[in-house]
């Protein structure tokens, strides 16, 4: 059976690679059974430079269009290396002592077709090169890292469309950094869930395996690129990624995991399988007011000799377009949540374009309305049993913290009175969402609402 894993926030959170992994202990969803131990991290793949084996011999044109067969005159095997940036790769051929014997760059420009199973040939100008590799499964990544390099500009994948250039990069980067690979592996509650959503449904994964330092390099296949941009020789059973970021949506890898989907089997499974985001109205005095004082640096009238007020109205503007990541005590929620959920199984990339959770919440004490906080939680669906992983203020901590987004003006309700209105999430090309929120008390017509950024946090944590 066949596993395809995926980077996720991910990761993403291009890569094929698995921004999740497993390894910790088990976690503990709400009111869903005590943790329990679990083992071995795999670590999340970046882009990386790709090593092959392979036999080397130039060919002229009139070689090339003579009727014998292109036979290697010197068998010697040669180390190639690839390294991907961007639109383009360097290929280096390489003899025993370290010494350079071919090098090309890789580009949209690049004429090449393969020869056989096994073999590819690449022509520069009156020249041409054939690599013989040692199997067709290497052949096969290095023609995938080809094929990336001479797509056409025009070409542009479902990633590339929705994002901008300098977000991929900047994303990719940071994710490409081992530290913050440890930061999300360290995730106790996040990493040893996952651990336990596959050991617990192991008749989901028996007989798949999960690379070369576990020697399972003969079983599995790594292919570094873009799930929107690779091929796979076949449909999988499991698809398996961490593509949640801040407020479940943010870095738009739910995107790529949905976009994953037209490589699974009829009737695959996906881990995880569906998400709910809850959202709540809260008071916080100290919050409102901490966030206001932010802006008190641009009161100044004489910085340096320069009289900076005038921009204290746009620097409050822009704090509060900040949505605030952090934690909470679950007593300044005023009513119970609501919940609006995303299949994984059913859902399609373009539903997650523009997302609108309307709401009716009942207010359950009497204050005063300063935002509305956000967590979510995952369900692992497997065939024995579902697990869940929480990111809710009454569970332990995890690297997505909980969100919480204030008005610009507080509203006052009263206990019994409803409070109604809708958050909504409009995607842009920087890898997240704009968020729009309007809210309304009923009883008194008393509005307020927002508009915030959700590229742009605000960390409120040690």
């Amino acid at each position: 059976m066949k596993v395809l894993a995926l980077p996720g926030p991910s990761p993403s959170r291009g890569r094929f690679l698995a921004r999740g992994a497993a390894s910790g202990r088990a976690a503990r969803a709400p009111g869903r059974g005590a943790p329990t131990m679990a083992a071995a991290p795999a670590l999340a793949r970046v882009p990386a430079r790709q090593h092959y084996r392979v036999q080397l011999r130039f060919v002229t044109e009139e070689q090339l269009f003579s009727t014998g067969p292109l036979l290697l005159s010197n068998p010697t095997t040669l180390r190639l290396e690839v390294h991907p940036a961007g639109e383009e790769a360097d290929a280096t051929v390489t003899d025993a002592d370290g010494v350079c014997v071919f090098k090309c760059s890789l580009t949209r420009d690049t004429e090449c077709c393969c020869v056989g199973q096994e073999s590819i040939l690449i022509t520069l100008g009156y020249n041409s090169a054939l690599l013989k590799f040692e199997s067709p499964a290497e052949l096969s990544a290095f023609a995938n890292t080809l094929k990336r390099c001479r797509r056409e500009k025009k070409e542009y994948s479902a990633f590339s469309q929705r994002t901008e250039e300098a977000s991929a990069a900047q994303y990719f980067q940071f994710y490409g950094c081992l530290s913050q690979q440890q930061n999300m592996m360290q995730d106790f509650v996040r990493t040893a869930t996952y651990h336990k959503a596959i050991l617990q449904n192991h008749t989901d994964f028996r007989d798949k395996m999960l690379v070369k330092s576990n020697h399972l390099s003969d079983k599995i296949t790594v292919l570094p690129g873009k799930i929107e941009e690779i091929s796979l020789p076949e449909a999988v059973d499991v698809i398996i990624s961490e593509p949640m970021g801040y407020m479940l949506f943010n870095e738009r890898m739910l995107e790529s995991y949905l976009h994953s989907k037209k490589w699974l089997k009829a009737n695959g499974r996906m881990f995880p399988t569906f998400s709910d985001i809850h959202l709540a109205p809260f008071s916080d005095e100290q919050l409102y007011t901490e966030h206001h004082s932010r802006a008190n640096f641009w009161y100044q009238q004489c910085f340096y000799g320069v009289n900076l007020s005038s921009l204290r109205g746009a620097a409050v503007d822009e704090y509060f377009r900040q949505p605030i990541v952090d934690t909470f005590d679950i007593r300044i929620l005023m009513a119970q949540t609501v919940k609006y959920t995303v299949n994984f199984m059913d859902a399609e990339e373009a539903d997650l374009h523009r997302v609108e959770i309307p709401f009716v919440f009942q207010m359950a004490q009497s204050g005063l309305i300063h935002g509305l906080a956000f967590w979510f939680d995952v369900a692992f669906v497997g065939s024995l049993v579902t697990v869940w992983l929480s990111t809710a203020p009454t569970e332990p901590l995890t690297h997505w913290y909980q969100v919480r987004c204030l008005l610009q003006t507080p509203l006052f309700a009263k206990e019994g009175e409803t409070l109604s209105g809708k958050v909504l999430f409009v995607a842009n090309k920087r890898q997240s969402y704009d968020i729009q929120i309007v809210a309304l008390v009923n009883q008194t017509g008393f509005r307020s609402g927002n508009t915030l950024d959700l590229k742009n946090p605000f960390f409120r944590f040690p």
